[in-house]
């Protein structure tokens, strides 16, 4: 390919693999376009991207999921305002729940929740 390299050339190149290079396409964090056929195409704009992104990582010591978050934040006004209310909101003792009785209501609640993350 002589307008770009292929997946496994690009892996080669930037020391991403292959399956890395598809999780970041699909999490929007590089965009390579694509031939006819299909297959992806690493130009000169993507090697730029992924190299920048190594090096924001390691600037900033943050992971991948850290800037594909920051990615999906930006592109969802929903999610970055959930998370807004979420972040300002101050922790508050459900009704019928006495103070002293607060603790052990969260510590059951998280108990419940688990169990059914783990039967499911």
């Amino acid at each position: 390919m002589s307008d770009g390299l292929t997946i496994h050339e690009a892996a080669q190149t930037t020391g991403w693999s292959p399956r890395m290079l598809r999780y970041l396409e699909r999490v929007g964090l590089v965009d390579p376009p694509r031939t006819e056929a299909g297959y992806r195409v690493f130009g000169p704009g993507e090697l730029q991207r992924l190299r920048t992104l190594r090096e924001l990582l390691a600037r900033f010591e943050c992971q991948l999921s850290d800037v594909a978050f920051a990615k999906r934040m930006r592109d969802d006004a929903e999610l970055r305002q959930a998370v807004g209310r979420w972040l300002e909101s101050e922790p508050r003792r459900p009704e019928g729940v006495a103070t002293d009785d607060w603790l052990r209501w969260e510590q059951e609640k998280h108990q419940r929740l688990l169990a059914l993350a783990d039967a499911a």
